[in-house]
């Protein structure tokens, strides 16, 4: 198939070193410093994509073969709005930003949308009882995320600096989008993590005396300043226990704890605690928002704290007060009653 490109929107940045299709991919998602995950899932659809098509190169191919690949993944693999969303986004960025093609096919490539969904929620007995079954770091981290509304990620990923104990503040650095925001530190929590931030100094000063390289910081930072990792500062609040390989540089070092270490106590604390809802790490945000609300908290204050972009995406706790707070009366109560 012959392709007349148009501008590449790539044209700015500097000209690939790599010289295989994936190593390249790689390095352009690098170089605009998108999440590891993002890097994983990109990848993981390019070969799926590659594969499809019994290994045709991308550049020989264009709108309907990704069209085809996409529509076989919704008729024969059952996939999800947001999967299909994720493949179609990986794809245009690797003919965008790799191949440095801008084909007038990308502009009319349609976007499935998302319906909205009422998201899961605990009440606060609820809460009590799944967190109540908790203990340890992962007890704590399950306590710190209900009590900021923070994702699994941000709570991971916290570092030394960006918790003020004596303010009682945490600044949530680089979240979804890219932004950067405050939450509260809880009052209960300014005791359990002060306690975990001295076990975290005794990792941070064992790999200190050890000669560990540093923890990850940011691409920018680490040219900057080669050894900011190796600071205190920029040392992890919930440190793994062990040593890891970094994917991207195969550097061995200081990883934060591994996220399935609460979603796997947490799966077991909703069985020992017989909640019978749909509950993930996930939930616990839901919740906070969703009992914010319900303490007469402005939504915008909520917003906020959730950092979502736009309000309406905050709105959709509002459907789950509505008839938790019981404002709409069922006409089978008032035909009981008469």
């Amino acid at each position: 198939m012959n392709h007349k490109p148009r501008r590449s929107t790539s044209a700015n940045h500097p000209p690939l070193v790599a010289t295989r299709l994936l190593d390249q991919l790689r390095e352009r998602i690098r170089y605009l410093h998108y999440s590891l995950r993002t890097e994983q899932a990109y990848v993981h659809w390019t070969k799926t994509f590659i594969r499809f098509h019994q290994m045709r190169h991308p550049r020989d191919m264009g709108g309907a073969e990704v069209e085809a690949f996409l529509s076989h993944m919704t008729t024969h693999g059952n996939v999800s709005v947001s999967t299909h969303r994720q493949a179609l986004s990986a794809l245009l960025f690797l003919y965008r930003e790799v191949l440095g093609m801008d084909l007038p096919w990308m502009n009319d490539m349609a976007r499935p949308t998302a319906r909205p969904r009422i998201p899961s929620v605990l009440t606060i007995d609820e809460v009590a009882a799944l967190l109540s079954r908790t203990e340890g770091e992962t007890g704590l981290l399950a306590r710190l995320l209900y009590g900021t509304g923070m994702r699994l990620m941000e709570g991971l990923r916290l570092r030394v600096k960006d918790l003020d104990i004596p303010r009682k503040v945490i600044t949530v650095r680089e979240a979804k989008g890219g932004k950067d925001r405050v939450v509260m530190l809880p009052q209960v929590l300014v005791a359990p993590m002060s306690a975990q931030l001295d076990k975290a100094r005794a990792v941070w000063t064992a790999d200190r005396a050890a000669q560990q390289p540093g923890v990850e910081t940011p691409h920018a930072l680490d040219r900057k300043y080669p050894r900011a990792g190796e600071t205190w500062a920029w040392f992890w609040v919930f440190p793994s226990p062990t040593l890891a390989t970094d994917p991207r540089s195969g550097v061995i070092r200081r990883h934060h704890l591994y996220e399935q270490r609460l979603q796997r106590a947490l799966k077991l604390a909703v069985t020992e605690a017989g909640i019978a809802k749909p509950v993930s790490v996930h939930t616990l945000r839901h919740s906070f928002a969703t009992h914010l609300l319900q303490a007469g908290t402005d939504i915008r204050t909520v917003q906020e704290l959730l950092g979502h972009s736009d309000v309406s995406t905050t709105m959709i706790y509002t459907h789950v007060l509505k008839m938790a707070a019981g404002t709409t009366r069922s006409p089978l109560d008032a035909l009981l009653a008469a």
